[in-house]
This record gives structure tokens, sequence and C-alpha cells, in this order.
């Protein structure tokens, strides 16, 4: 069961979103333990091979948004979104992307696409999304 959902969320890492021009814009997403903000090397590593795959990477808009899942209060969570998202955002810096590239985007647990009343829907809200945006979209 465990490698299952693994493989799944490994899966979703690559799934393009629909943007409301019509071009596909893609996410990657970064997941955290529970009150965490650290982004361990092995998802530096693939977030890194993930952006050599786009040529040009420059011209692309970058959003961040940024997810809890509902433990914790409000406040609390919200912090915790900001965090998540502002070392995204050093990250992706690190990396050379310029900061006027980058807008961020942070939901706290107001905005979870998994269900938050178990584990797995827990686990899934604890990220944040890197979108990139092509050019001219």
């Amino acid at each position: 069961m465990r490698t299952a959902i693994l493989i799944f969320i490994s899966f979703l890492h690559f799934l393009p979103i629909k943007a409301q021009t019509g071009e596909p814009p893609f996410v990657k997403s970064i997941f955290f333990g529970g009150g965490s903000y650290y982004i361990d090397g092995r998802q530096i590593k693939e977030l890194n091979e993930w952006l050599d795959g786009f040529p040009g990477l420059e011209g692309y808009d970058i959003l961040i948004h940024s997810h809890t899942d509902n433990i914790g209060t409000l406040e609390y969570n919200q912090w915790l979104s900001q965090m998540r998202s502002d070392e995204a955002v050093r990250v992706l810096q690190q990396r050379g992307l310029r900061p006027e590239t980058i807008s961020k985007e942070d939901f706290g647990e107001l905005n979870p696409v998994y269900d938050n009343a178990t584990w797995e829907g827990k686990y899934k809200n604890r990220r944040v999304d890197i979108i990139l945006k092509p050019p001219n979209s």
C-alpha cells in the first residue's frame, strides 16, 4: 500500500495543470513533514533535475503555491505555509532564477486539494507546488 501511495505521489509531481489561457503550465510538488518547512537534499536534487528539462527556463513565470494540513491553528498554518514558500523561493534563487520571475501564494490550510480526514490526505496537503508557466501563455 505504501509503495502504491509513493508511486502515485511521484506521478502527481509531473502532472500538467490547465492555465486560464489554455496553455498547460507544469507542476512539481515538494512535500514536507508535519510542522516542517525543511526541503531535503533529495527533493532539491529532484527539483533541479525537473527544472533542467525546461530549456529557456529564465523566460518562464514561476508560481509557488504553499499548503498545509489542518493540524494546528489557522495562524500557525498560515505562518508555516509562508515559511514553506519562502524556502522554495530560496532554493530557486540559489539555482540562479531571478526573484522578479517568481510569485507566491500561501494558502495555509484554507485550500486543501486532498482530504485532511485521512493520513494520506494530510501528507499530500503538506506541500509547495512549483508551477511553471511557459513564455507567452
